[in-house]
């Protein structure tokens, strides 16, 4: 051992180390204090974030598949309904690059709300395709997962990160956040979004969040929130802390009135 050129080795080169159970904190503290250090870098003050299924695809792929389905004679149906959904991708990426195109026209405002998903493909990879076209930085925060989940091809190079902590890329989908969009989604995003509304409504977020659960129908169908409201386990009040709407236009207005009037001037990073 004392014959290796590499021995002693400093306990952060220590490779076993750092990936032992007792390693643990440091792998959790650089996952607060590397992210940290880049937003810094590029002077991200605050997000937009987006979740979403990560299912959807575009429309034009959503027409390959459903020709390809038809001429192959395989699952019609699944392609058909891929091609209905593909419209909640074109909505976020609509959303994502409007509200870009307007963050970047704020005067005297440098890496002001810029849009940040999950990293993913879907609806992540659609909110990262809008700002990408509208020539905007934004952010991907990925996670690893036992089926590799690749970053999508739109997010900023240096604002691709990738996390093993669940709990960590949470954090900084919310320290960061001065709005927060709900598309249609699985586990995950109602996982996400019941995250938020706690925090929301047991006063942990000690800034104003503006949210929208976009797609009525599909979150109506889903969800009866109302049943928590009659059932008494929340308030009637807890259902206006978001905005519901199936309008892209809606969503934009409602999003940059209120960042306009509750988060110009302030610093992101609350909690």
């Amino acid at each position: 051992m004392a014959d290796t050129p590499d021995w002693p080795r400093k306990a952060y080169k220590n490779n076993k180390f750092l990936h032992s159970k007792d390693a643990r904190g440091l792998r959790i503290l650089s996952e607060y204090m590397e992210p940290e250090a880049r937003f810094e870098e590029f002077q991200v003050r605050d997000t937009v974030v987006f979740f979403g299924s990560a299912r959807f695809v575009s429309r034009d792929e959503a027409k390959k598949r459903l020709k390809a389905a038809q001429d192959q004679g395989s699952d019609v149906t699944a392609a058909e309904r891929d091609l209905e959904m593909s419209a909640y991708y074109e909505a976020a990426r609509e959303l994502a690059g409007r509200l870009t195109e307007w963050s970047k026209n704020l005067e005297g405002e440098d890496s002001r709300f810029i849009v940040c998903s999950g990293g993913g493909p879907g609806i992540m990879e659609a909110a990262n395709q809008g700002a990408s076209e509208a020539a905007g930085i934004n952010a991907g925060l990925n996670i690893s997962l036992p089926h590799e989940q690749a970053g999508n091809p739109y997010i900023t190079r240096d604002l691709n990160f990738e996390f093993h902590y669940f709990f960590m890329r949470k954090f900084w989908f919310i320290y960061l956040a001065k709005a927060i969009v709900i598309f249609p989604g699985g586990f995950g995003t109602m996982d996400e979004f019941f995250e938020v509304m706690t925090l929301m409504q047991t006063g942990k977020l000690t800034k104003p969040i503006p949210i929208v659960l976009y797609g009525s129908e599909f979150w109506n169908d889903v969800l009866n929130l109302d049943a928590l409201v009659m059932h008494g386990t929340v308030d009637t009040a807890d259902l206006d802390l978001f905005f519901e709407t199936n309008s892209v236009d809606e969503a934009f207005d409602f999003i940059t009135t209120e960042l306009i009037e509750k988060s110009l001037g302030t610093p992101g990073g609350v909690l």
